[in-house]
């Protein structure tokens, strides 16, 4: 083989080990700047702020019932600390869609889940463990689902687009 051959295995074997990386999964952390809802908010990032959607679980809308709950429970945990999001990349959105850890450990989208204040999204996560947490959350009628017949978010959603 001669040197550009060489040369091009070697960009091509670059070019692997990128893609490669690329998929793997980023650990940021930050200090929680803002809120928007309960699986939603914003992380600053060596002075960026990163838009960051909670992998996993979709809490209600605002403007939904528990959906201030939602709100105010995930700023109580996370607001103004300094945390890790485990990102998975991005959203259709662009948003970094990842899992976020507090100083102690904890998973705020399982803390979410646990109090009956997020739905396991289904449509985008087949974790057993995530479903468990819910049916547990529904089991104690614990945060929305004291409600006979709470409404996922996704049909929210789609009932306010069609409006």
């Amino acid at each position: 083989m001669n040197n550009r051959g060489y040369k091009m295995v070697a960009m091509l074997l670059l070019l692997l080990l990128w893609a490669c990386s690329s998929n793997a999964d980023t650990v940021l952390r930050g200090k929680v700047v803002s809120i928007s809802d309960g699986d939603t908010f914003r992380l600053l990032v060596r002075g960026r702020e990163l838009r960051i959607r909670l992998s996993g679980i979709d809490c209600p809308e605002r403007g939904q019932a528990f959906g201030t709950r939602a709100k105010q429970f995930s700023s109580q945990m996370i607001f103004g600390k300094q945390i890790s999001v485990r990102s998975e990349g991005k959203d259709q959105y662009g948003r970094e869609l990842g899992w976020v850890y507090l100083p102690n450990g904890r998973c705020l989208n399982h803390e979410l889940l646990k109090a009956g204040l997020a739905w396991h999204y289904k449509k985008y996560n087949n974790d057993p463990a995530l479903a468990r947490m819910e049916q547990n959350a529904r089991r104690g009628r614990l945060g929305l689902w004291v409600d006979r017949a709470p409404i996922p978010p996704w049909e929210f959603r789609r009932a306010r687009r069609r409006s």
